[in-house]
């Protein structure tokens, strides 16, 4: 198997094909500068979309665009809360029965942690 093999050729790490009549796709240079002042351009092919911040590759912060392209604004949906996905499912009256309803269960003894039901026996017991 081994003399099959091409001699100092590694798996994946060159290619034997060469360049000559291959067009390359039009690149342009972005520049961009973080808060720390490390400025760094990055090649991008003409049809992408820039964005307007990158990662500086020194210290790793947010680095805006030196060609004044503006960081766009995403609109933020406010954050529901449980109360709000509730809302969503029942009435605030609905609400306000089935917590009675659960409460007097509650006082009876018939749902709760098991120590509250000991000493509600006790005192029926001793009544």
């Amino acid at each position: 198997m081994a003399e099959r093999t091409l001699r100092g050729a590694r798996l994946g790490g060159q290619s034997f094909e060469d360049e000559r009549g291959v067009e390359f796709a039009a690149r342009q240079q972005v520049g961009y500068r973080c808060p720390q002042g490390h400025e760094f351009e990055i090649t991008m092919s003409v049809e992408a979309e820039v964005p307007a911040v990158w990662e500086c590759p020194r210290c790793g912060q947010e680095s805006l665009s030196t060609q004044g392209i503006e960081k766009e604004e995403k609109a933020e949906k406010p954050a529901r809360t449980h109360w709000d996905m509730l809302l969503e499912r029942r009435s605030e009256k609905e609400l306000e029965e089935i917590l009675k309803e659960r409460l007097q269960l509650l006082r009876d003894g018939e749902i709760g942690p098991a120590h509250l039901h000991r000493a509600n026996q006790r005192k029926r017991k001793s009544a």
